[in-house]
């Protein structure tokens, strides 16, 4: 048993991933970090007062997290009425082997509860453009995961994500996701001398909910959409890197992102991003 009590991280207990988990060192994109459409409680800079508990077995483990919430969308300051803002989460894992390759897959549950807006009652009031601000009462958001992950062949990996949340309540702590699904591969460098080299490549397909795609059409914001109107494709993400190490144990990385339909809008992009990495622990 593992009891954490403080201001943490609820990704460093939750939701973790042998592949793609850390933008300090593999994929940089929040799609690939995390369950874009898990709304983790956490403030502006990933981090909230909360205690979980873990029950580790050889093959498999259970978790639970209660957490507080920040008092608005993306906000550092806590909401002090803490009985009816919090967030909850739930996960089980297996893991298991392959012809001797190692495996695992974990499902996730979570609840949120917070001063948050609704996306149906934004669009149904007549103030324009649709105000998110204005309807916000003490709410509930709930969603499921799935997080996959295989080893193949030694130094060879594959691992998802898929989310789901019920798209109802506003975007509140991390992103304006509401449906998820990512694939990927992970290739240690060793075939090619470079042992402690990884090359990486995933795909992305973000989605929104019906009424969360109205609430961006009628010039709605959240998090990080919206920008006055909206003509809506599934945003779809490309991303390779490759990490190569250096002396001193250091590590140094070249990513590349390509963004179809960025937040959800087929009049905007395609995105190109580069990106140069230096990590260096000592």
């Amino acid at each position: 048993m593992v009891f954490t009590v403080g201001k943490m991280s609820a990704k460093d207990i939750f939701d973790n991933n042998r592949y793609a988990n850390d933008p300090r060192t593999q994929f940089m994109n929040w799609a690939l970090m995390a369950n874009e459409a898990w709304d983790y409680p956490a403030d502006s800079i990933g981090y909230m007062t909360g205690a979980t508990a873990e029950l580790n077995e050889p093959q498999w483990a259970a978790r639970y997290g209660f957490f507080q919430m920040p008092r608005v969308s993306n906000g550092t300051a806590q909401d002090p009425h803490y009985l009816k803002a919090w967030g909850m989460v739930t996960e089980l894992e297996r893991r298991f082997e392959v012809h001797e390759h190692a495996g695992c897959i974990r499902l996730m549950g979570y609840v949120n509860r917070a001063h948050m807006g609704s996306y149906g009652a934004a669009v149904e009031s007549s103030t324009r453009p649709a105000d998110i601000t204005a309807t916000r009462d003490y709410r509930y958001k709930y969603g499921i995961g799935l997080n996959m992950e295989q080893e193949l062949a030694k130094n060879v990996g594959i691992f998802s994500r898929l989310g789901w949340s019920d798209g109802a309540s506003e975007a509140w702590t991390f992103s304006d996701v509401d449906r998820t699904a990512t694939l990927g591969i992970s290739i240690k460098g060793e075939a090619w001398r470079r042992t402690n080299d990884t090359l990486g490549m995933a795909g992305v397909m973000n989605m929104a909910s019906r009424v969360h795609q109205r609430f961006l059409a009628e010039g709605g914001t959240g998090i990080l959409a919206g920008d006055g109107t909206l003509s809506y494709e599934p945003e779809e993400i490309v991303e390779t890197y490759y990490d190569f190490e250096l002396p001193w144990q250091a590590h140094g990385t070249l990513d590349y992102q390509f963004v179809n339909h960025p937040a959800y809008n087929r009049d905007r992009g395609p995105v190109h991003v580069l990106a140069a990495r230096l990590h260096w622990e000592f």
